[in-house]
């Protein structure tokens, strides 16, 4: 919600008129000197939307502000050319309306159009989530990267390196939304104060590593060559919902240089639906962009959301720290799945971020099944994976 600058209005006095942390309000407006605000300029209020209401008779401010729990000052400060003594019958004004419900639904069918909308709504609201570009997919897409907090530490969380995986994107962003809420609205989640963890922690996330593949396992071929190509991969078939690789048939969670030669010397030697590792590590632009930001940030952990088998890997040839052991224990308590510390597959995100940091790294496989894994799951998945996702924030 935008507001304008007032006359010996201050930051610290929205933070107490609309109920909202200070920190949230300045890290809305990072290019907004607060000790020196002008008069007419535009202010973000996190947290907020506006709705316009139409003046019926015997209404005024005060009676308004009262029937919403508004101070009657949130209503002048909206409606700056309208004088409160006399309002007209008919008059449209407008009203402040604190964001209490999410605006992710998790529980469809997730592709990229519906992550852009969903991306757009979120950061309109919740104005302190950064983002940044951090590469492009094959056929132009943005992979988006999220910022969430101002900790030193950084934790972070990605979905769908695999087409037919996008319900982890889900996931993920019904989550972002739950924690969005409860900063703006002080409330605890499973009865875990979030607030602290905004200032002692990053959360970096790439909810869509695979856009491309996401929507070619939703949605089919698009048209060109991109599609044709992938048809011919398919051997014709336009059924692509178990199709896991990108767009050109190479499976990115085979494309690192972490025991990337055992993996090509088993698996499919050209492109493929699934599995074919590339004709060498790094070959695919959202393999290189998730390895480079990798480098960039520096994660103190990192937790790869796959589906399925309800179990988490978490061990790479002894590379891994030893407090990765005591985090995949709390991991587990808090869902129920299974740590396994090694498992006879390799090249994946988690395997080379263990081998060049020795920092903790998890894939996590969500639900159970055969992918693409049934929205039916999706309820249970979440309440599994929402103890995961809090757990990676404190320990």
């Amino acid at each position: 919600m935008n507001i304008q600058v007032r006359s010996g209005d201050t930051l610290w006095y929205y933070s107490n008129l609309f109920n909202v942390s200070l920190q949230l309000i300045l890290d809305s407006n990072q290019q907004v000197d607060p000790s020196g605000l002008m008069i007419g300029q535009t202010i973000k209020i996190p947290g907020y939307q506006t709705t316009t209401y139409t003046i019926q008779r015997g209404d005024t401010f005060w009676k308004i502000a009262s029937q919403r729990r508004l101070a009657v000052d949130a209503l002048a400060l909206l409606n700056p050319g309208i004088n409160p003594r006399q309002l007209q019958i008919g008059q449209t004004i407008r009203i402040p309306v604190r964001v209490t419900y999410r605006v992710v639904d998790g529980n469809q069918p997730y592709d990229y159009q519906l992550l852009l909308r969903d991306l757009n709504d979120l950061t309109d609201i919740y104005p302190f989530v950064r983002t940044e570009t951090i590469g492009k997919s094959v056929m132009g897409k943005d992979l988006t990267e999220l910022q969430i907090g101002r900790g030193n530490k950084i934790v972070h969380w990605n979905g769908a390196f695999h087409g037919n995986e996008w319900i982890t994107t889900a996931v993920i962003m019904q989550f972002l939304n739950d924690y969005l809420l409860a900063l703006t609205n002080k409330e605890t989640i499973r009865g875990l104060d979030i607030r602290p963890y905004y200032d002692q922690v990053t959360v970096s996330i790439v909810p869509m590593v695979d856009p491309d593949g996401v929507d070619l396992s939703l949605n089919g071929p698009p048209e060109g060559r991109f599609g044709e190509e992938a048809l011919r991969i398919n051997n014709g078939s336009t059924d692509f919902s178990g199709w896991k690789a990108n767009i050109r048939g190479v499976d990115l969670n085979n494309q690192y240089p972490a025991k990337w030669d055992v993996e090509a010397a088993r698996k499919p030697k050209e492109p493929a639906p699934r599995d074919f590792p590339g004709y060498q590590p790094l070959t695919e632009p959202e393999a290189v962009a998730m390895a480079e930001l990798a480098g960039k940030r520096q994660f103190e952990k990192m937790l790869a959301f796959h589906t399925q088998g309800e179990v988490i890997y978490w061990g790479y040839e002894g590379l891994e720290p030893p407090r990765a052991f005591t985090i995949v224990q709390e991991f587990q308590r808090v869902s129920g799945y299974e740590p396994i510390r090694y498992v006879d597959s390799y090249a994946g995100y988690k395997d080379w971020f263990v081998k060049v940091y020795r920092r903790p790294g998890f894939t996590v496989e969500l639900g159970q099944g055969v992918n693409p894994l049934p929205l039916s799951q999706f309820d249970e998945i979440y309440q599994e994976t929402l103890g995961i996702f809090l757990a990676s924030l404190y320990m």
